[in-house]
């Protein structure tokens, strides 16, 4: 069921009714089924995979705190030998676990890539595998073994009832499209009683329609020149620019237009799940590009992948290697960049089993690994430039050249191979043709009315506009939502009702652009 379905709305609308209709310490209970129903059906077979992370999982994290509790009853013998003992066990349930999640997300996305690679190199034509991929596999992965890690670090004790923890990993908004969120924020609100309030109610409300109206009004338009663009980029060499900056309009709409919905759903449960994106084109680097993006993938990776690299033995010893060849300020941010160049390869490994991703992970990271190795030189040509960093003539010309280091990202996100990435790229400096955008034939439409892309194109800009003054609004640290939650009932619902009838007059059907980007991750 997409997000955006009449299906899907009315069961959650089903789903709200019975959780503040029965008995509420049954709330929690209610939310596993209907998680687990809304995962089914999408497919049966795929409610194993869920169910196979969600055992492996709760198994470990209980294997993990009998270790520790069993170490803390014996500590008077042979301490320094039987210490060593429970961590290496717990070493082995850890890795045992990661092993089988990892590979198994690896397997299903990843099997194909390797085959193509090794078809390539050796000659022969192994066949490909035409595996399940199920819905969210990604996003439930990551925040199972997020929970593991943590147990395993002892930041908090394990769930010990299996079917909250179930629910944890199955939550039904989330599953989807994520936030990736962490034990500690969410299960203690999954497990409490709620009830119904209207003025949450309403907030959560605002914030469907909100999402609703980035998905429908801005990503599904500009998907019509996207696709018809990319799909066909030898007959449209000059619309290059126009194709990714419509990809930067569809990515954002969807997915943070996914997320406002996924929040806004959760809200009317009385759940808070953590944001997700905070205004990511008002960035001044790309650093703070993915402070913005994806916030919660970000903090995932910096927990659980760029800490315990930076921090480890052998970063230790590249760094004092680095101090002695390089010198001091060089070496201490050395194994920084490596590690940063090594979380955004594991970011664009998970963002697709393709060199294209690869590449656009590799390409993020080295930015970043370059902007810290050359930062003193930074501020030198500042100072030496007279630059003011809170000059607002030097924080626009951040923000344009991020945005237009983030569009070059999207080039090989968007393509469908490297090699139609870098056409592109080479087109829009070559060639710029902004009169075939209004060529009728290029959107991915059955339309065939001739005029009907000049529509497109002034609802599009209409929607940006919209969306850049409330961006705008929000990052001079005004709560949109809240200022209008504070304002009489007949203005309120007179913007409410605005939105929701610019939605099939300004946006496309549901169906056209086949649900949410993220959805396939």
């Amino acid at each position: 069921m997409s997000l955006i379905s009449m299906k899907f709305l009315l069961f959650v609308l089903i789903a709200v009714i019975g959780y503040y209709s029965i008995p509420k310490k049954f709330q929690w209970v209610w939310l596993l089924i209907l998680s687990y129903i809304y995962y089914a059906s999408s497919g049966i077979k795929i409610v194993f995979f869920i169910l196979f992370s969600t055992i492996t999982t709760y198994t470990a994290g209980i294997l993990l705190h009998k270790i520790s509790t069993c170490h803390a009853e014996n500590q008077d013998t042979n301490r320094s030998f039987r210490k060593q003992q429970i961590i290496s066990q717990k070493r082995l349930i850890v890795v045992t676990t990661l092993i089988l999640n990892f590979g198994m997300l690896g397997i299903l996305k990843y099997t194909n890539f390797v085959i193509d690679i090794f078809n390539h190199i050796s000659g022969n034509q192994i066949t490909f595998f035409n595996f399940l991929l199920p819905l969210g596999i990604s996003f439930y992965t990551f925040q199972s073994m997020g929970y593991l890690l943590d147990v395993y670090w002892e930041r908090y004790k394990p769930e010990f009832n299996f079917f909250r923890f179930a629910l944890f990993v199955s939550f039904f908004p989330q599953i989807l499209q994520g936030p990736i969120s962490r034990f500690d924020h969410l299960a203690h609100q999954l497990f409490e009683q709620h009830t119904f309030n209207w003025a949450q109610a309403e907030v959560a409300v605002q914030r469907i329609l909100w999402g609703f109206f980035k998905k429908m009004v801005l990503a599904d338009n500009a998907a019509m020149f996207v696709d018809g663009i990319f799909n066909r980029y030898q007959e449209f060499p000059g619309l290059s620019i126009i194709a990714v900056l419509g990809y930067s309009i569809q990515l954002y709409g969807d997915f943070s237009g996914g997320i406002d919905v996924v929040i806004g759903i959760a809200g009317l449960f009385g759940i808070t799940l953590k944001e997700n994106f905070k205004q990511p084109f008002f960035a001044r680097s790309i650093s703070d590009f993915w402070h913005r993006w994806h916030i919660t993938l970000g903090t995932w990776m910096k927990d659980y992948i760029f800490y315990p690299i930076s921090l480890s033995k052998g970063m230790s010893r590249f760094g004092k290697f680095a101090k002695k060849t390089f010198g001091k300020k060089v070496g201490r941010t050395l194994p920084i960049c490596a590690a940063n160049i090594v979380v955004f390869l594991v970011v664009g490994i998970w963002h697709g089993a393709a060199w294209k991703f690869i590449i656009y992970g590799l390409y993020n990271g080295l930015i970043i690994a370059f902007s810290g190795l050359m930062a003193a030189n930074y501020q030198k040509w500042k100072k030496a430039c007279h630059i003011n960093d809170k000059s607002k003539l030097w924080i626009v010309f951040q923000i344009v050249r991020t945005f237009i280091l983030v569009n070059i990202s999207w080039f090989f996100d968007r393509a469908d191979s490297v090699r139609q990435a870098l056409i592109m790229m080479k087109n829009a400096v070559t060639h710029f043709e902004i009169t075939s955008l209004l060529n009728g034939s290029i959107l991915e439409t059955g339309k065939s009315v001739q005029n009907f892309s000049i529509i497109i194109l002034i609802i599009l800009l209409f929607g940006c506009a919209i969306v850049f003054m409330v961006s705008f609004i929000q990052e001079n640290k005004i709560a949109v939502q809240q200022v209008l939650i504070s304002r009489p009932v007949m203005i309120r619902w007179a913007v409410y009702l605005m939105l929701l009838f610019a939605l099939p007059i300004l946006g496309q059907p549901p169906t056209s652009s086949g649900g949410f980007i993220y959805a396939q991750f």
